[in-house]
């Protein structure tokens, strides 16, 4: 199941209470104050782990502690340090302050972040010795860890973000391309979730492609599903635009490449010019290669596409031309410097 938002709460540990001891040694009956130190409280450390995709483990884990220092011991011996909590948390992860709505951290790949520092561990009674009071009694209980109350909300990172109308072909793109297992049905809203895949081209050349659910009307102010997705593909290199050739409701491919365009737009400027493929899907229901080749100018003419904006024909179905598309668009990857905070041109 794919999870993409959650409330936890985080608490780190509290810092051991210092030691009241006094020294009973032979021929030294009546020695000092030795109580050592108690330890320190265990942070709560957020993990970026690369190999999650979704915030499900959260949905019945909604709790999060580490564990307090020890008690100081006499002889002056520390008390040992409370264990970190270490929670590993999806790539993309932006973590806020529930209460404030402040962005405390965005992870990034392979980060680490301590989100809540422990509590110091309390003075022993050594500590509090004087020349009024050789033999104090108090030591220092300790400090209490920090808590928090957490809103996560995952932003998927992928090279590429394929996104289109309902029945586009999307799913079907996605498990033609890649090793995922999209649910892929005849129905509109098949995909409720968006779904991840590599392609490997060979060895040395990955792209990483995430299918969003399929974009309607109205998508950028709350309509379908498109709404609550359409922050996954705000951390894409390239968008691939994927047209059906023959829609069933009968709607024209070039009308619904603006109506998209128009929902991206509404929703971030920004995303709206990200670099872009327009792909021409289910050629197979062309027969004749001319046909085809008529189909791919005919969009291009209606959309009044300069030469530099590329236009692919294929059939994810057939696995027509997409060979090409994955040549094509791991060029315009390769162009891209991704950046943490968004993406743009590369220097080099």
């Amino acid at each position: 199941m794919f999870v993409d938002q959650a409330i936890i709460d985080v608490r780190a540990g509290n810092g051991g209470p210092g030691g009241s001891s006094f020294r009973r040694e032979k021929f030294e009956p009546k020695g000092g104050p030795d109580g050592g130190d108690g330890g320190h409280g265990g942070d709560v450390i957020l993990v970026a782990d690369e190999g999650l995709n979704t915030l499900i483990d959260f949905r019945g884990r909604p709790d999060w502690e580490a564990k307090p220092g020890e008690s100081g011991g006499s002889k002056q011996c520390f008390g040992k340090d409370g264990p970190h909590c270490r929670i590993r948390v999806p790539a993309g992860t932006m973590v806020y302050d529930a209460g404030t709505g402040e962005l405390l951290v965005d992870m990034a790949p392979a980060q680490e972040f301590v989100i809540c520092h422990g509590g110091k561990g309390g003075f022993g009674n050594e500590h509090y010795k004087s020349s009024t009071n050789q033999a104090p009694t108090y030591a220092h209980p300790g400090f209490p860890g920090e808590h928090k109350t957490l809103r996560l909300e995952l932003k998927l990172l992928a090279d590429v973000g394929i996104v289109g109308k309902p029945n586009a072909g999307k799913s079907t793109l996605l498990a033609a391309l890649t090793r995922a297992t999209p649910k892929i049905a005849n129905y509109p809203f098949t995909t409720l979730s968006p779904q991840l895949g590599v392609a490997e081209l060979d060895p040395a050349r990955r792209i990483v492609i995430a299918d969003i659910p399929g974009l309607i009307e109205g998508a950028s102010s709350g309509a379908g599903l498109g709404h609550d997705f359409l922050r996954h593909i705000e951390r894409t290199r390239v968008l691939v635009h994927l047209l059906d050739v023959m829609p069933e409701d009968g709607s024209d491919p070039a009308e619904n490449y603006k109506l998209i365009r128009k929902e991206l737009q509404a929703y971030s400027t920004v995303l709206a010019e990200r670099d872009e493929l327009i792909v021409l899907n289910k050629l197979d229901l062309i027969g004749d290669v001319k046909d085809r080749q008529k189909a791919v100018k005919d969009l291009r003419a209606k959309l009044k596409l300069g030469r530099d904006v590329e236009v692919i024909g294929i059939s994810a179905a057939a696995k027509i031309n997409t060979r090409e598309m994955l040549e094509q668009l791991w060029k315009m990857v390769k162009v891209r410097q991704k950046t943490w905070k968004g993406v743009e041109n590369a220097t080099n």
